[in-house]
């Protein structure tokens, strides 16, 4: 049932005529990787302490012998700034298989080579739409997934997984409406009394929690939205539709000719439904195996985390680089890179949260949306574990408290 990353295939021409863009349009002619001396990484200075010397040869802030020899990270969506702390980590010398949309290079620790790999993998149209959870268990070379946290109850049953780390301490996923044709709506509840259809993709959980508790009316909810902009424009904002505070605010502004002017929106996390949006999980069956790297691997990711919101321009560069040669028709530009990386700044999407800490969970709030999730997920015939808990789905047993933004 859940759905986030569904989004945007779409181009704008010059003259505002918009299209879904076809998946995975490579030329079959086309060569399958390439390879740059660029790297994705900045060189700020680390938190994490690196690991101690190990049989292997292992030194000082290495994870050789002690991680695996590739970390292989199955990302959500395509490359994106919300993506940016793990991309932050591929080092100088990468290569990309355009083909499997894939890049490899060294795993750095804010420049320092750990010696080992890293490999990120796109989501969305690369892995035909399916659910990172889906995909890890599919392929067990994958070492960690992005799981958003409702993702990981609906599938604690049958594809467990435990978070280690939480990149994104809100989800960016917003309902917008405009805000000239509905001045007096502020949030998403505001939109219930005038009845405003509201657009989004089928299968997203948090309708279905605004369904069952009130805050929307069933009637009202359009399951037709296909990521573009095209109804929303025809209907002059008179319906309201789902997307995120980190690109289309500016997308709708600056490159929808055909609007160009400010949207509204609240965060669903502001409206009550809560998850971690794509923290890294592994599968819970290997906890056991790969803890002591995740002892070592975790604080370097909090901290790339930090080095790229403070200093994104270079990651930034990787991105789009990855997005023009994956070329699946997903549309992304440098002023919707920088401005995701300010707005996430802004509205407390990336941050610490309750605390002075990067990157951890706030068990509390895992246990009110498990309560939440519940009856969501049993209306549509999910089996969850039994008894379900958070410490069953996520873990700060990995996290540096000394790392914050």
């Amino acid at each position: 049932m859940v759905k986030h990353r569904t989004r945007r295939l779409l181009a704008v021409s010059m003259t505002g005529a918009l299209f879904l863009a076809a998946c995975g349009g490579d030329d079959s002619g086309d060569t399958a990787s390439s390879t740059t001396e660029a790297g994705g990484a900045s060189t700020a200075s680390s938190a994490a302490e690196g690991s101690t010397a190990g049989s292997g040869g292992t030194t000082a802030g290495s994870l050789k012998g002690i991680c695996p020899d590739t970390i292989t990270i199955q990302t959500d969506w395509n490359p994106e700034a919300e993506h940016g702390g793990i991309y932050e980590m591929v080092g100088e010398g990468y290569t990309i298989d355009a083909d499997k949309k894939i890049v490899s290079g060294p795993l750095v620790n804010a420049g320092e080579d750990t010696g080992i790999k890293i490999e990120v993998r796109a989501g969305g149209p690369a892995i035909g739409f399916q659910s990172p959870s889906s995909q890890m268990y599919q392929d067990k070379d994958i070492t960690l997934g992005y799981v958003y946290t409702d993702e990981a109850i609906q599938n604690s049953s049958e594809m467990p997984t435990i978070s280690v780390f939480a990149g994104l301490d809100k989800n960016p996923q917003i309902i917008m409406w405009d805000p000239a044709t509905y001045p007096d709506v502020e949030t998403i509840a505001d939109l219930k009394e005038p009845g405003v259809k509201v657009r989004y993709f089928e299968g997203a959980a948090y309708m279905e929690y605004f369904a069952q508790t009130g805050i929307l009316d069933k009637d009202q909810l359009d399951a037709s939205y296909d990521g573009t902009p095209a109804v929303f424009v025809s209907q002059e904002g008179k319906i309201a539709q789902q997307g995120f505070a980190s690109a289309e605010p500016y997308i709708y502004k600056n490159e929808v000719k055909d609007w160009s002017k400010d949207v509204a929106f609240q965060l669903v996390h502001d409206a009550g439904w809560q998850p971690y949006s794509g923290p890294l999980a592994m599968r819970t069956e290997d906890y056991d195996t790969l803890k002591d790297c995740m002892k070592l691997f975790v604080p370097i990711a909090q901290q790339a985390q930090v080095d790229y919101i403070n200093e994104p321009a270079e990651t930034n560069t990787l991105i789009l680089e990855l997005v023009e040669q994956y070329n699946t028709g997903w549309v992304y530009s440098e002023g919707v890179a920088e401005f995701s990386v300010q707005q996430m700044k802004d509205l407390g999407i990336v941050g610490n949260g309750t605390n002075d800490t990067i990157g951890d969970h706030d068990e509390d709030r895992v246990a009110e949306l498990i309560e939440k999730a519940i009856p969501v997920y049993e209306a549509t015939g999910a089996e969850l574990k039994a008894d379900l808990k958070p410490e069953d789905i996520v873990t700060n047993e990995f996290i540096d408290t000394s790392i914050k933004l």
